[in-house]
């Protein structure tokens, strides 16, 4: 039941092509792109906190 066959996914991109129209879809998969790469960012600037906060705690364990 969940595998999309050829069918499905070419029924599927008909369908989003009729709701959206021709012009639309290249500035929706924009945004989406844009919306993709702000989250990345955002997840790597988190991760780099985290790190930066733990670095000094293990510098005073050692002390």
């Amino acid at each position: 039941m969940g595998n999309l066959g050829a069918t499905e996914i070419l029924l599927i991109l008909v369908v989003v092509v009729l709701l959206f129209g021709g012009k639309k879809i290249p500035e929706l998969m924009k945004g989406i792109g844009q919306g993709m790469k702000e989250f990345k960012k955002a997840s790597r600037l988190d991760d780099e906190n985290e790190k930066m906060s733990a670095e000094p705690k293990k510098e005073e364990e050692k002390k």
